[in-house]
């Protein structure tokens, strides 16, 4: 079976551990000299690791960790349940017909070269967002303009999401001072509590709190981020005491952690759905019953109690039940019906071959699925996907590259199959994200070729929605949204989420962010340093 499968692949990595524990070890020492301080000793940074690289300075590419960090801010943030919460922006309003948006910028609020957050300022950035790739410019803005100490966002239909597209890192707020004569980024200046005193890309950001911030003073007064490959390495750091805070733990090293009791391992459930994204363009997968077949071969019960250590996580559709407004308890739940998988296989004219992969005149039904270790589970469950697919006929090869390869294989059409985790709450408001990713042309980690009237039709509808609709009227039409993916698959679901962190126990305060916006070091306690010179 192919639960036996993932436990016999579990086993054979337990095989390996002392050998992956040494390296792992050895990783660590070497993480932890390049994360130690400067001058030696023990007075140096808060140390937090995690898997994400600087991919680059432009908001759109990197622009979360700058706002995780709180080096840069938004015009609007939002609280754990995705409602609006003031960022750059102290005060704002819409016009009764929800067309024209005003917002009034943080009066005091100073970028960390000492210059003015000016509501001219807020619309240079806001414009340069609008006109790249990214939700804002999805949004049916007509004009950004300043009107004194206000940006006023002049809409041609009302859309209801606006607030939540503007606290997405993406519309980050830098200062003039960041970019070059060719309007390039070349640093990061921004207004948050912390500012950039070393920049080492791709691996390491160094922060010091700004004596520029407008709010009050952080307890912790300097941090650093360190950009770790391997979760057990980024597990042994936090266990030596190398690194007070490492995100994006595998399963098997919580278990060590939670264990060795030695460090608090802290997890939240996230509105993050692990699933395959789908080329629907592909000649054998435009038919909705090659995707469907696809769906029907995944254990996901037993993906999720194999390998990820939590039955609840098995996904059975394709929003978690933390997206309660989103969740639709009424839908039959994706299942694993491996003969109805074949059999489907068999009516688009596949027949088994003399090893069980189908094949259809000359042509053999094998194909890659790529993903990446950036998230440390999708690897393992690569494996266990390619398996269960196999017992369906279905030959895959497993390709592990960098994540930035599945946006570029999605522009250039390459792309067969992607084992993706996609945060719906990274726009507060998932209709933001949502027009991202099954827009008419697709989404980078969305829809691949496929489209749907009734879906584009829904979506206008819910972007649309005054401030006021009732909550029925909403209710409505994310449960059609809902339905048509469920019944379409352009992505398959397989896995829900959990968010993890293994944190020092001299550290109070901390708590994770459901929404992965901030990793709310101003509120932390417990840990004091002097102020770092830049």
């Amino acid at each position: 079976m192919a639960v036996s499968h993932a436990r016999r692949a579990c086993l054979k990595a337990g095989l390996n551990a002392g050998l992956k524990t040494s390296i792992a070890t050895s990783l660590a020492l070497a993480a932890s000299r390049t994360l130690a301080h400067p001058e030696g000793g023990d007075a140096g940074p808060l140390r937090i690791v995690g898997p994400w690289e600087i991919t680059g300075l432009e908001p759109a590419s990197s622009g979360f960790l700058f706002t995780r960090l709180q080096v840069a801010e938004t015009l609007m943030e939002a609280d754990d349940d995705g409602l609006p919460l003031p960022g750059l922006a102290e005060q704002w309003q819409a016009s009764a017909e929800g067309l024209r948006w005003r917002f009034a910028v943080r009066s005091r609020a100073r970028f960390h070269d000492g210059s003015a957050v000016t509501a001219a300022q807020v619309v240079a950035m806001l414009r340069r967002a609008a006109g790249r790739p990214g939700p804002l410019s999805t949004a049916p803005v007509a004009s950004i303009t300043a009107d004194g100490a206000a940006v006023v966002v002049q809409l041609s239909a009302p859309f209801a999401a606006l607030p939540a597209v503007l606290s997405h890192s993406s519309t980050m707020v830098l200062a003039a001072s960041a970019f070059d004569a060719g309007g390039r980024v070349v640093r990061i200046i921004g207004s948050g509590p912390y500012k950039v005193v070393n920049l080492q890309p791709p691996q390491r950001i160094d922060i010091s709190a700004s004596e520029h911030y407008d709010g009050p003073p952080p307890t912790v007064r300097n941090a650093s981020y360190l950009s770790v490959g391997r979760a057990e390495t980024r597990a042994l750091m936090a266990e030596a005491g190398q690194a007070h805070i490492a995100f994006g733990l595998d399963p098997a090293s919580l278990a060590q952690l939670r264990g060795a009791g030695r460090v608090k391992v802290v997890a939240v459930t996230i509105p993050r759905t692990t699933l395959l994204k789908v080329n629907a363009g592909h000649r054998w997968l435009s038919d909705p019953r090659a995707r469907q077949a696809l769906s029907l071969a995944l254990d996901r019960p037993g993906i999720a109690r194999a390998l990820l250590r939590d039955p609840g996580l098995s996904a059975t559709q394709l929003f978690p039940p933390t997206l309660a407004e989103w969740h639709v308890p009424t839908l039959p739940a994706l299942h694993m019906d491996a003969p109805a998988a074949r059999q489907l296989w068999r009516a688009m004219g596949w027949q088994p071959g003399p090893d069980g992969i189908f094949v259809r005149g000359k042509e053999r039904l094998s194909l890659t699925l790529r993903t990446f270790p950036d998230r440390p589970e999708l690897p393992l469950l690569a494996t266990a996907i390619q398996e269960q697919l196999r017992q369906t006929g279905v030959d895959v090869k497993v390709a592990i590259g960098n994540s930035s390869e599945i946006p570029a294989r999605h522009r250039d059409g390459s792309l067969e199959l992607a084992l993706v985790a996609r945060q719906f709450g990274l726009i507060p408001d998932p209709t933001g994200t949502l027009l991202q990713d099954f827009s008419p042309t697709g989404g980078d980690w969305g829809a691949m070729h496929w489209q749907h009237p009734d879906l584009q039709q829904a979506l206008a509808k819910l972007s649309a929605l005054p401030p006021n609709a009732t909550a029925a009227v909403r209710a409505h039409w994310r449960g059609r949204v809902a339905d048509i993916l469920h019944r379409e698959l352009p992505v398959i679901p397989v896995a829900w989420y959990r968010q993890t962190a293994a944190v020092s126990p001299a550290l109070t305060g901390f708590s994770l962010d459901p929404l992965e916006r901030s990793y709310r070091l101003t509120r932390l306690q417990g840990f004091n340093t002097p102020q770092a010179q830049p």
